[in-house]
């Protein structure tokens, strides 16, 4: 079992090598403007998380998801060969929804500060 310290060194090499491979090696367009926002590997080093989000939200989510999966197989066979691990992790795909929970939680608190301030006419910083 490998420590936490190396797990998060593993995952942080990951990320960076498959955003290379993403933007130079990857043919397909439907990974084109694709962003790997974390790795995460597990203390064995059996699976790597990866997570990710892509320009155009939500909507093209289940699109880059079936590339990904697609793509899976060259992708852990490159990242294999730049990454020397004893045995390579099997790369899970997710979908990062925090940008897009993010800036709904800003909309919310915009509306929530408008609300106060058209209360009394008067805008409180509270």
């Amino acid at each position: 079992m490998t420590s936490e310290a190396r797990a998060q060194r593993v995952g942080d090499r990951i990320k960076e090598e498959i955003a290379i491979l993403l933007q130079r090696d990857v043919s397909d367009p439907r990974l084109t403007m694709v962003t790997v926002t974390e790795v995460d590997v597990d203390r064995e080093l059996a699976y790597a998380r990866v997570y990710v989000t892509a320009l155009g939200g939500e909507e093209r989510r289940d699109e880059v998801m079936q590339a990904l999966e697609g793509a899976s197989g060259f992708l852990r066979s490159q990242l294999a060969s730049k990454v020397r691990l004893r045995t390579f992790p099997q790369l899970r795909f997710f979908w990062d929804a925090s940008t897009e929970r993010g800036t709904r939680i800003d909309e919310l608190l915009d509306m929530l500060q408008d609300e106060r301030s058209g209360d009394d006419g008067t805008d409180t910083d509270a």
